[in-house]
């Protein structure tokens, strides 16, 4: 790694912003696209059908793989593919949602899958309540996130992977199946995913910060509703 300094026309310090090798850029952008934050709802509930050994004991094969669709489709493919026709019909400049500005509208649409997603879930009588507050938190998460898009940039990727954090450590300490195994593997991913934000993305620190700060938040206001 090394360092690079901005300097302005006077000659003034501005900035002194580090430079990473090509590999690390490379696996930053990786795991950014492999925890996209349209891609965490699906995780966790392959954390809770498959991994989790009690979460989902009593939910069939069938109804697990539905689970998945489901979550998949409404929270992801959805959303995924507004911000993709915003893109093509000139509404942003950038499928990557660079600005602030960009973010309004493609928020504004996510509120109505996520919601839709978690109304639909808490009226199915085979749902489980902890999948079901996930989803809840997840709607409330980009609710926060709009509203923060009117004072700061903030890191989606930060918030998603903050609420996915606490959400498991909460599930692995609250109840039986009890393990310190998710809590440190989910720690170290949250961890590497803000790393390669700071290295790959123009947010400043602070707002990676407060992104994994409010994804948390939102998720223990859904436990507590």
């Amino acid at each position: 790694m090394t360092m690079s300094t901005l300097i302005s026309g006077n000659g003034k310090l501005l900035e002194e912003k580090p430079k990473f090798s090509r590999i690390t850029r490379v696996a930053a952008h990786l795991l950014s696209w492999i925890f996209h934050p349209l891609l965490i709802p699906l995780y966790v509930t392959i954390f809770l059908s498959y991994i989790h050994p009690y979460a989902f004991v009593a939910l069939s094969e069938r109804g697990k793989i539905f689970k998945l669709i489901f979550v998949f489709v409404n929270t992801a493919m959805f959303p995924g593919m507004a911000v993709f026709l915003m893109w093509r019909l000139k509404f942003t400049q950038s499928i990557f949602l660079r600005t602030q500005k960009e973010r309004i509208i493609p928020y504004a649409a996510a509120m109505v899958f996520y919601f839709w997603a978690w109304y639909v879930s808490r009226s199915l009588q085979d749902s489980e309540k902890v999948f079901t507050g996930f989803l809840l938190g997840s709607f409330l998460t980009v609710i926060a996130a709009w509203m923060a898009n009117i004072y700061f940039k903030i890191s989606m990727h930060a918030m998603a992977i903050g609420g996915m954090a606490f959400f498991i450590l909460w599930v692995s300490f609250s109840g039986d199946g009890t393990s310190g195994l998710y809590p440190s593997i989910i720690l170290l991913i949250a961890g590497m995913v803000c790393t390669s934000r700071m290295i790959v993305s123009d947010h400043r620190p602070v707002e990676i910060y407060a992104g994994f700060l409010i994804g948390i938040l939102c998720q223990a206001l859904a436990i507590v509703i």
